[in-house]
């Protein structure tokens, strides 16, 4: 239960502003359908952070635990520094020959890769060495985030303090930093 509701907080509040929540922002702006845009967000939030969990599970396993220890805690108070650079809203192209629903799979799925979120789904694999729970826990916690953008829009966005959220992000990955660090 804790890799779950520790996935899904770190992820929700790390995505507030992300670039993959404008891009969901756009999607709907652009095509409407905003349940179809949910699920290509879910699909590949399931994909991209199933692969990112497996990825932090197998380092888990390969690595020394003192190693894993440092590698983990350096990486979450690095991840609580990114957090304070806010992303650019990138582009869409026109690509509605695939449908709404492939396109935003495809968008999201590659948009997601590399971003904070899905490396932080890596270290949180390796903390918790389980795929499912911090799979299922980091997709409550995008899904969740991204609904917020797509079904309240920009109205909402625009009345989130983008720079709180991003100094509260960095202030759990400072926590969590920390206890693993020092064992916790």
């Amino acid at each position: 239960m804790e890799a779950i509701l520790n996935s899904a907080l770190l992820v929700f509040v790390s995505e507030m502003g992300d670039k993959t929540q404008l891009l969901s922002l756009v999607l709907v702006t652009r095509y409407g359908r905003p349940w179809l845009i949910l699920l290509g967000v879910l699909i590949a939030t399931l994909a991209n952070h199933a692969l990112a969990a497996g990825a932090g599970d197998l380092m888990a396993k390969y690595v020394s635990d003192d190693v894993l220890r440092w590698v983990l805690g350096v990486t979450f108070l690095i991840f609580a520094a990114w957090i304070l650079i806010p992303d650019e809203e990138g582009e869409v192209k026109n690509t509605s020959h695939m449908g709404v629903l492939m396109t935003t799979v495809i968008s999201f799925f590659i948009a997601e890769m590399g971003d904070k979120t899905q490396l932080a789904t890596v270290a949180l694999g390796a903390k918790y060495s389980s795929i499912f729970f911090v799979t299922l826990g980091s997709t409550v916690g995008m899904v969740g985030s991204n609904a917020l953008a797509i079904f309240l829009g920009e109205g909402l966005l625009r009345k989130i303090p983008m720079k709180k959220m991003r100094i509260a992000a960095s202030f759990l990955f400072v926590l969590f930093g920390l206890a693993v660090l020092l064992g916790f």
